[in-house]
């Protein structure tokens, strides 16, 4: 929950700058930000052994590529093109693309259970995003950020399953080492670019900050232990809430909000609950039985 609530944060801060600055600078200030938390956190947490974190090497530098640059350059390029009501809705669909893929990729068992979740919270969603008026989505404006938006999910999809493999790393080490191979990776482009030139004013200063500490240091972390926790397929119905904080943070910004999309936040907390609430009956290890098929 605290992964998304800080990742309903990006969509916002994230809109509010990409007009002022490129998704290559905002992809690398945030970064920049983040590795000067993630290994000192890392070493006061966890105190890894970093050589055997570095024999990861090849794992690490595949979540680098689709995780860190991957999926947030791509975002924050479709957030030039298409609304966030559009890129919420299209984010709406990676809750199913990561159980589809997790059951294929890792054999991880879709219930009965995790599918009804799945449907309430994607209703839920809906509701929340045409604020009760279900046609609307016949005839939203569909464009070149949308698409960017599938990619995007499927990025992530890709990065979650791959995280899944990466148990025996610790999660805020595996995110460190990460955020490093994926800044080492875009500098080139970055100096090439004018990455670093760009206005500093307060509202770009407080929107690095943000995407470099919240999303970038703890929705990472969490997100990371929550897969290996839950497994794939049960956090990404999780991933449903990032539309309801979002419309939270605009109701606390002065924007109004309606009766429908109240109850689809209530529809989405009720999918994520159905799906993740343990079994009685001595069945409570479904989420470890699942890491050990996995």
């Amino acid at each position: 929950m605290l992964a998304n609530l800080f990742w309903a944060g990006n969509y916002v801060f994230g809109k509010s700058i990409v007009e002022t600055m490129t998704p290559l600078q905002m992809t690398v200030s945030r970064w920049c930000v983040a590795v000067c938390f993630l290994f000192p956190i890392t070493q006061l947490v966890e105190k890894p052994d970093w050589r055997a974190v570095l024999r990861k090497w090849k794992l690490l530098l595949v979540m680098s590529v689709f995780g860190i640059i991957g999926y947030n350059f791509l975002l924050y390029e479709a957030l030039r093109f298409t609304t966030s009501m559009n890129a919420a809705l299209v984010n709406a669909m990676n809750p199913a693309l990561i159980m589809l893929l997790s059951a294929l990729v890792l054999r991880e068992r879709v219930t009965a259970k995790h599918s009804l979740g799945l449907l309430l919270s994607l209703f839920g969603v809906l509701l929340v995003l045409t604020k009760g008026q279900l046609g609307q989505l016949l005839h939203l404006d569909y464009n070149e950020g949308d698409l960017l938006m599938l990619l995007a999910i499927l990025v992530w999809s890709i990065y979650s399953i791959v995280g899944r493999r990466a148990a025996s790393i610790p999660p805020i080490a595996a995110t460190a080492m990460s955020a490093l191979f994926g800044l080492a990776l875009l500098m080139p482009f970055a100096f090439a670019f004018g990455a670093f030139d760009f206005e500093v004013n307060r509202e770009t200063a407080t929107g690095i900050l943000y995407m470099g500490i919240f999303p970038s240091v703890g929705s990472f972390i969490f997100w990371n232990a929550a897969i290996r926790e839950i497994g794939a397929s049960r956090a990404g119905i999780y991933l449903n809430l990032i539309t309801v904080f979002t419309a939270v943070f605009s109701v606390l910004m002065g924007q109004s909000i309606t009766v429908a999309q109240v109850l689809g936040g209530l529809l989405v907390f009720a999918g994520v609950y159905v799906t993740t609430r343990p079994r009685t009956g001595g069945k409570k290890g479904e989420g470890a039985s699942a890491a050990n098929r996995g």
